[in-house]
């Protein structure tokens, strides 16, 4: 199928290593096996990008003792990330670059506590307070 030959019979065969070697040019047997060569690996490359974003990294060495709890953006390029190594938990600052240790917790912290959201509105009335203001409801506006 990949052949010159199965594509294009006695014509392809007898005319692609005689006009490569001759110098005349490439002919449209060889160009096609080409194009159809290259398109099958990109599509390969592709398809395994997918499968393994689909699926998950691959698994790490650590078996896994190394996890991370949670994570708070503090840039467009930083990050604080908590990480677990066993029975010990480290905040981390990660930049472009860089990886710092912050703090090493003596108590670890759970990950509900870490990942939880406040209830809706918490934050709205904490501003309120914090301007010296009653909480008040959205205004509607046609």
């Amino acid at each position: 199928l990949w052949s010159p030959v199965a594509v294009w019979g006695e014509a392809g065969r007898a005319a692609s290593p005689a006009r490569l070697a001759g110098g005349k040019g490439i002919d449209a047997a060889y160009l096609l096996q080409f194009s159809l060569g290259l398109a099958v690996v990109l599509l390969a490359v592709l398809a395994l990008a997918w499968l393994l974003r689909r699926v998950g990294r691959l698994q790490s060495s650590a078996g896994g003792a190394l996890r991370t709890v949670g994570g708070l953006s503090l840039g467009p390029r930083e990050r604080a990330v908590l990480v677990q190594v066993g029975e010990i938990q480290l905040l981390l600052g990660v930049a472009p670059g860089r990886v710092q240790t912050l703090h090493v917790l003596e108590r670890p912290i759970e990950a509900d506590r870490c990942q939880s959201a406040p209830p809706p509105g918490v934050f709205a009335k904490r501003l309120a307070s914090a301007l010296g203001q009653a909480a008040q409801p959205p205004v509607q506006r046609p």
